[in-house]
Order: structure tokens, then C-alpha cells, then sequence
């Protein structure tokens, strides 16, 4: 008699085999494509994967990889961790792809990591910051944003020049948020600045003012703010309402300055922002032509110069994901997630190349990106520099 668990792996060994000779014998590279396009943080979901359908568009149009042409299949995890693990099996199991970007949220993207362990498919994580990502030992996972202490090590340079002297913290009540906190304290603590207060917020909360009234009694004088840019525009509403007067810096680099000033009107102003692609300011980027080149295409396309911000991330993980399925010469999981160790190239948020991190023998890959931080003055965006 077989073992449950024994009929679960030999599934999983035959799935192997079947994902690297169906993906041979096809006519396109599959590129499984896992973002929130529905659900509280639908709007960063949909700017990804217009991102990546650039990328593919304009891979495509030279010829592909290898001259076999790209196919993106785009699945909705719909902004629930549940489902972003449903999807990943989908992808891999039904749609039989060897590589996978995704999962926008941090909590998304853990929930997603036991599949890619389970069925040895690679994942680009193009969003999640949550250090634990690429630290648990999971030899799937090729992250290109900064992990919140990467992002945390960036930021401290503006620490003097902004006279942050006592913080406090607002964040969405998930790895991200938390692990932000976290990740920025160590930072502040370490150049001398005192922490106050730190406030959590559940992902869908309307209402924050209960958090921000307390914060309000604090004598600090900067609040950093972690969420997704739906919630953070309400968050600086009701700031504006209880007459909040201090610096607020918000991190992620999920905040779509643009869509703040046009939903958050007179509550954005003076607000500060932690991005990893400033499209205000592509001579700034890594690859001023391409960023040029990517803002043209995705203005041409009619999306929201808003999602610019986002879409960037989407565009340089089909990039990337391109770049090792033609090192791998073979649309197979395993040459591709060797081949992603070997990917260099300039994205529009700086290098990327993967370091191993974690734990020996089951390392992650982790690229480090530029950061870089803006300010909105009188409805215009401007950078600030250190």
C-alpha cells in the first residue's frame, strides 16, 4: 500500500518531468504571472501586470527568446493569501509553467513558497519586502526589490538632513508592515533617533483614526507610515482631519505619489516617499533610454501614469525571467532556476544580479535595487537628495 504522502511526491516528480517536456514541446515560454487583480490592492496588481505584458510585448516583437516567443498566463490571486497559493498550483499544475513571477504582498508570496517547494518551480518576486522571504531557505525564490532592511539601509542617509529625531510608526498589520517597523527601528536606533509609538492597521481597515489620534498625543516628530496606496490616502486624509502636524514618510515603495495627489488632494503635501523607480526622473535610473522608452509605451497604452511607479516591477521581472530562459536554452524549471544565478542585467530600478542568502544549500537569490526618495510640494513631485 502507498503512502498518502508517498503518492503526494511521486505526483510531484511526475509533474516535474511532465512541466519540463511540455514546456519544451510548446511553441512559447509560459511565464505564470500571480498578482492581486482583484481585492483591496487590485490597483499595484494590475500596474504589475501591465508592466510585464510591455515586457513580453516588446521581447516578443525581437524575435522572443531563442526565437520561441514569450506567453504570459496571468492568474488572480485576488489580494487573499489563499488564493494566491491556489493560483501558483494552477499555474504550475494546469498550466504547466516553468517560471513564475509574482506574489505582490509578502503575505501572498509566503503563502505561494511551499508550492514552488513542493512542485521546484522559480519565482521572481518582484513587490514582497518582508526579509523572511529570502532568508526561510526556500532555492526558489529570486527576489529584485529590497527587502525592508536593504530599504531601511538606503533611507538612512536622509535621517540628518530630514532632522528625524523621535519617530513613531503606522503599518499594515501583515509581514510587510511589521517587518518594516522592525527593519526601520534597528536603522533609527542606530543613528541615535528615539521610536515612540508604533500603531498597527488591519489591511482593510477604513477608519484609522483611533491609531492616529494616539499617535497625535506623541511628541515625535516624524511618522512612518507602511500600507498599500488605497489605505494610505485615507490615512492621510484623517491625518489632515485631526490636524497632524509632523513629517510623515511613507516605505514600500508601493505608494503611487501621483494617485496621492489626486485622491488625497491638500493631505499629501509635504509627505515624503520611499520609491524603487522614480518615472518623474528617468535620467536618475539605472538605464535612463529604457526608462524613457517604458514610460512612452505605457503612456501610448492609455494605463495611469500613476501606476508607473508599480509597473516598472512587472517589466523588469519578464526581463529577467526572459534573460535565464535563454541562458537555460529550455523553458525547464531547474535550467531556468540555475540559470536565474547567473542573470546581470540593467533594470529599471539598477543592476540586478542574485547573492545567495539564507540558509546553506537552499540559499535564496536576492538582487539589491536603488531607492530613492521624493517629496510632494504643492501638488508637484520633486526628489530629495541626501
Amino acid at each position: 500500500m502507498i503512502h498518502h504522502w508517498m503518492k503526494l511526491t511521486l505526483a510531484a516528480i511526475a509533474m516535474q518531468f511532465s512541466i519540463s517536456a511540455d514546456a519544451q514541446s510548446g511553441n512559447a515560454i509560459k511565464i505564470g504571472v500571480n498578482q492581486p487583480l482583484t481585492g483591496a490592492v487590485a490597483a499595484s496588481g494590475n500596474f504589475v501586470t501591465n508592466g510585464a505584458r510591455i515586457a513580453a510585448d516588446e521581447i516578443n516583437s525581437k524575435g522572443g527568446v531563442n526565437g520561441i516567443r514569450i506567453q504570459l498566463l496571468i492568474e488572480d490571486n485576488k489580494s487573499n493569501p489563499t488564493e494566491a497559493a491556489a493560483a501558483a498550483e494552477k499555474l504550475i499544475v494546469r498550466d504547466r509553467v516553468p517560471v513564475m513571477l509574482g506574489a505582490w504582498s509578502s503575505t501572498y508570496t509566503l503563502a505561494v513558497m511551499p508550492k514552488l517547494m513542493e512542485y521546484k518551480v522559480p519565482m521572481v518576486v518582484e513587490t514582497s519586502g518582508a526579509d523572511k522571504i529570502t532568508t526561510s531557505g526556500n532555492p526558489y525564490i529570486f527576489r529584485i526589490c529590497p527587502t525592508n532592511a536593504m530599504e531601511a539601509a538606503s533611507f538612512a542617509k536622509h535621517v540628518v538632513p530630514l532632522k528625524i529625531s523621535k519617530a513613531d510608526f503606522l503599518v499594515v498589520n501583515n509581514d510587510w508592515g511589521r517587518g518594516s517597523a522592525d527593519a526601520f527601528q534597528a536603522m533609527l536606533k542606530e543613528k541615535g533617533v528615539s521610536i515612540g509609538l508604533v500603531q498597527t492597521i488591519d489591511a482593510s481597515a477604513q477608519d484609522m483614526t483611533a491609531q492616529l489620534s494616539n499617535i497625535k498625543g506623541t511628541d515625535s516628530d516624524t511618522l512612518f507610515v507602511t500600507t498599500a496606496v488605497e489605505q494610505l490616502t485615507l490615512v492621510l486624509k484623517q491625518a489632515q482631519a485631526l490636524g497632524i502636524k509632523r513629517q510623515i514618510i511613507t516605505l514600500g515603495g508601493s505608494q503611487s505619489p501621483d494617485q496621492l495627489i489626486k485622491q488625497a488632494g491638500t493631505a499629501a503635501n509635504g509627505t515624503l516617499h520611499s520609491m524603487m523607480f522614480a518615472p518623474w526622473f528617468p535620467e536618475v535610473s539605472a538605464d535612463p533610454a529604457r526608462a524613457a522608452a517604458f514610460i512612452g509605451e505605457w503612456n501610448k497604452r492609455g494605463f495611469d501614469p500613476a501606476g508607473l511607479t508599480e509597473g516598472f516591477r512587472g517589466y523588469d521581472a519578464v526581463r529577467i525571467i526572459a534573460a535565464a530562459a535563454g541562458k537555460a536554452g529550455a523553458a525547464d524549471a531547474e535550467k531556468i532556476r540555475e540559470a536565474l544565478w547567473g542573470v546581470q542585467l540593467t533594470g529599471l530600478s539598477g543592476k540586478v544580479s542574485f547573492k545567495k542568502v539564507g540558509p546553506k544549500g537552499r540559499e535564496s537569490g536576492q538582487s539589491t535595487p536603488e531607492t530613492y526618495l521624493v517629496k510632494i510640494d504643492g501638488g508637484k513631485i520633486g526628489l530629495v537628495q541626501p
